[in-house]
């Protein structure tokens, strides 16, 4: 069964609009968990987890036109992956006095593009350059 692959550009906007709202939603609640006391990297680890099932549903489903949970296990090691980068850019940000929603703040563009590459890739099977099949 051949399966109908959503466009690049349509596909990079729904990701752009998912992402925003699955951001906004993770950011928030590392500030509040941040404002609460809690360490970065605790409200990091909270805030990232809390999100990955949800941001799994809206990228498969909104997204790629993926369905069912088969690609679950390779989605949730490629959050691990932008997890470990996102962790070390925050260490090495904090280490330098920046505060903790500032530095999270610099860090989520590029954790986003990171994710972007890393999901298509799990999702659709191919990165966002490479061409469809």
């Amino acid at each position: 069964m051949k399966k109908l692959l959503v466009p690049r550009k349509k596909s990079f906007m729904r990701f752009a609009m998912v992402g925003v709202l699955n951001t906004a939603f993770g950011y928030a609640l590392f500030t509040i968990l941040s404002l609460s006391g809690l360490l970065p990297q605790v409200a990091l680890v909270i805030s990232f987890s809390g999100g990955v099932l949800w941001n799994f549903m809206t990228h498969a489903r909104l997204v790629f036109d993926t369905r069912g949970l088969g690609r679950l296990p390779f989605y949730i090691l490629s959050y691990l992956v932008v997890y470990a980068f996102n962790a070390l850019s925050l260490e090495g940000l904090l280490s330098m006095g920046v505060q903790p929603i500032t530095a999270q703040g610099i860090i989520v563009l590029p954790a986003a593009v990171l994710a972007f590459i890393l999901i298509s890739r799990v999702l659709t099977d191919r990165f966002p350059w490479q061409q469809e099949v």
